[in-house]
């Protein structure tokens, strides 16, 4: 079985439409959460999510784009981008967004995974440290965790009562590249695929990861995508510009 790992696609599609045209052969699409939010292109987005093959979990900016969610927390940037989606998504895209259900949600097909946008103990906590990591591994049993909300490609393993943190290497940030990670039997994961839309770990291609219960490995990659089209388009909707530039700088 081989799964195709999504996350943070904010609205930008020009990146989901490079990643999923990267992607290799697969069984299922895992979403991870916030399908919207930031960028300038909602519904064309929900209309290709809303198609894949594969449960999507909500994210923080889902709920706040849909009426749920508080935006206490969020900056003036990000509160202009909810407000402006809000108003652009179709009523039909809007209560599809609605209805998105919150992680923990089983992974199909395989019992020992789950899927949750923040952490499995809260769905807006931000798994940054090992000791956040430490606390879902104490608390959980199951072998392997995707995650989203960071923006961050990479995760935490935890084996021997030890948690260490993964990033993949990279050789450059132009060239479309991948990364593997084998996956021991005596070991616990939580894997962060990155974000499809908007990175913030330094590297702006598209980022997602795909796990391969035959080969038993998760592997990431990044993607370059035709980002000129995306910051346009989201000047092109009077969006904050910062938006736009940090689509560049993947910061």
């Amino acid at each position: 079985m081989r799964y195709l790992i999504i996350s943070d696609i904010h609205s930008n599609l020009e990146a989901l439409q490079t990643a999923l045209a990267a992607a290799p052969e697969h069984d299922y699409v895992l979403n991870l959460g916030d399908v919207v939010g930031y960028g300038a292109s909602p519904n064309e987005v929900v209309d290709i999510v809303s198609n894949l093959p594969g449960p999507v979990v909500r994210g923080n900016h889902d709920k706040a784009c849909a009426g749920i969610g508080e935006t206490f927390g969020f900056n003036a940037v990000a509160d202009k981008a909810v407000s402006w989606t809000a108003e652009t998504l179709t009523p039909g895209n809007r209560e599809w967004v609605r209805k998105l259900q919150p992680g923990p949600v089983e992974m199909p097909e395989y019992p020992a995974g789950q899927l949750v946008h923040g952490s499995p103990i809260d769905e807006d906590d931000y798994l940054l440290s090992s000791a956040a990591a430490f606390e879902v591994f104490r608390d959980g049993t199951l072998q392997l965790t995707f995650y989203g909300h960071t923006h961050v490609q990479g995760g935490f393993i935890f084996r021997k009562g030890y948690v260490e943190s993964v990033r993949p290497k990279y050789k450059s940030m132009t060239e479309e590249e991948t990364w593997e990670l084998p996956l021991l039997v005596d070991a616990r994961y939580l894997i962060n695929p990155g974000s499809v839309g908007q990175p913030r770990d330094g590297d702006w291609r598209a980022a997602f990861a795909v796990f391969d219960t035959t080969a038993k490995s998760v592997k990431f990659y990044r993607v370059p995508y035709p980002v000129e089209l995306a910051q346009h388009r989201i000047l092109a909707a009077d969006l904050p510009e910062y938006l736009a530039v940090r689509l560049r700088t993947g910061r």
